[in-house]
């Protein structure tokens, strides 16, 4: 069972680098970045890296992704139309 969760959770959180890499909404990859931080945490703790995971949590889950949507929600879209 722990393997099974082991390879379940290592796969979610290769998916989800991936779709904050690759994803154009600025917003949904900074969601998926987040899950990305959170995932890793439990991984870490499973690991028996309690501070370590603590420390992935507090500082990136919880203090670089609110600032990454905050900047996101305070810049101004600009939109280009096209000359024909």
């Amino acid at each position: 069972m722990f393997d099974f969760l082991s390879v379940m959770l290592v796969g979610a959180t290769i998916a989800l680098a991936i779709l904050a890499v690759e994803i154009k909404d600025i917003l949904i990859a900074v969601y998926c970045l987040c899950g990305f931080f959170v995932l890793t945490g439990v991984f870490f703790w499973m690991l028996n890296a309690p501070y370590l995971a603590v420390f992935q949590l507090l500082i990136y889950a919880g203090a670089i992704i609110p600032l990454f949507i905050v900047v996101i929600m305070l810049t101004v879209k600009k939109t280009c139309r096209r000359r024909s």
